[in-house]
């Protein structure tokens, strides 16, 4: 759990608050907040009252977005931090095209993990 520069918040269309991803996902928020302790999700803090949030687009259908844990895994392995994996997951690449992000929401996640493991090299 991390802040945020405007530069990174400004990529992400949207925030969910942990109360209201614990009911999309019907789940207490316990368990949400397990999921960002594992790395299954990425949560930062947020406006004046720093309310922990999580991209919008990492929920779907009342569950995680499929192969966003195994992304976020590749990238830490990287070595990216929180922010710069919002960074890439949330910048437009013309070649996808989208975002990662939006890649992984749509079921292209095999292109979006071999791009995170190319990333590696």
């Amino acid at each position: 759990m991390t802040e945020i520069d405007a530069k990174t918040d400004a990529l992400v269309p949207a925030w969910l608050n942990l109360p209201d991803i614990s009911e999309m996902l019907d789940v207490e928020v316990t368990r949400v907040r397990q999921l960002i302790k594992e790395g299954q999700l990425i949560a930062v803090r947020r406006g004046e009252n720093r309310v922990l949030m999580v991209p919008a687009d990492f929920i779907g259908e009342g569950k995680v977005v499929k192969g966003l844990a195994g992304t976020l895994t590749l990238l830490r392995d990287d070595g990216f931090s929180d922010e710069e994996m919002l960074e890439w997951l949330f910048t437009p690449d013309p070649t996808l095209p989208g975002t990662p992000a939006q890649a992984l929401r749509e079921n292209r996640g095999t292109e979006v993990k071999r791009r995170a493991q190319a990333l590696a090299v």
